[in-house]
């Protein structure tokens, strides 16, 4: 029986190269592994923890990871990339080089007779307001057009600085639960269940690996990150299960 995967927040190029190095020798291992029962294997967000694809450059590095992608996907496996927050540039050079499907906004998918919605999360719920309105400022196609014409030595510099400073700044936020009451992502799919039916609420972003029963059918469930948890999703026999990765 083939088996989906999932798995969220690698966050390569952080904190630094060699420990970014590390984690994507990891995160290959993990993918050689998985491809050899997946009918299909699930990106949600933030694989980078900073990219812009710029006309004729890409930020360096990252070989690994891109090589296993590709090799992946030439095998007849889909790849779904989900952008995240922080690698929300991406526009057509991984689609095209590694042959990936990139999903831009939340995906509603039906298996084996059970909805699942899958996304990234960013965004979603109540309050943040600042946060989503860099958001739609950062995905316009203006702001898009101005990073653009900035140097790339410049450019990418100046994101890695802001995208580490954003994670120092944030980090102890996304490593505590915040209480069923409170997880935005969980009011996010209360109200989504209002007006339809989802048996599974698949995201990432919070970098912490948790499962919400909402009602008696439907439950959410956070995949976590590869920064601290090293946590994996797996669809298989209509049941969506939460997996660890042992280093």
């Amino acid at each position: 029986m083939k088996k989906v995967y999932f798995a969220s927040d690698f966050h390569l190029g952080a904190p630094n190269f060699k420990e970014s190095l590390i984690r994507e020798k990891e995160v290959v291992k993990w993918l050689d592994l998985v491809k050899n029962d997946a009918e299909a294997i699930y990106l949600v967000g933030d694989v980078f923890d900073f990219w812009f694809e710029y006309k004729h450059a890409v930020p360096r590095g990252f070989v690994r990871i891109l090589g296993k992608i590709a090799e992946i996907t030439d095998s007849g496996i889909p790849v779904h990339w989900f952008i995240g927050n922080h690698d929300m540039w991406i526009f057509d050079y991984l689609p095209q080089e590694c042959g990936i499907t990139l999903h831009k906004e939340p995906l509603l998918v039906e298996w084996e007779g059970k909805k699942l919605l899958i996304g990234h999360g960013d965004g979603l719920g109540p309050g943040d307001a600042s946060y989503k309105f860099l958001k739609w400022f950062f995905r316009s196609a203006f702001c898009q057009w101005a990073f653009a014409r900035l140097h790339p030595n410049f450019g990418i510099a100046l994101a890695k600085w802001s995208s580490g400073y954003s994670r120092k700044s944030s980090g102890h936020k996304d490593a505590t639960f915040l209480g069923e009451a409170n997880e935005w992502l969980a009011i996010y799919a209360k109200e989504w269940l209002k007006t339809d039916r989802v048996d599974y609420f698949i995201f990432g972003h919070r970098h912490l690996p948790m499962e919400i029963q909402l009602n008696e059918n439907s439950k959410y469930i956070n995949i976590g990150d590869w920064l601290s948890h090293f946590t994996y999703g797996v669809w298989e026999n209509g049941v969506f299960s939460l997996k660890e990765w042992k280093r």
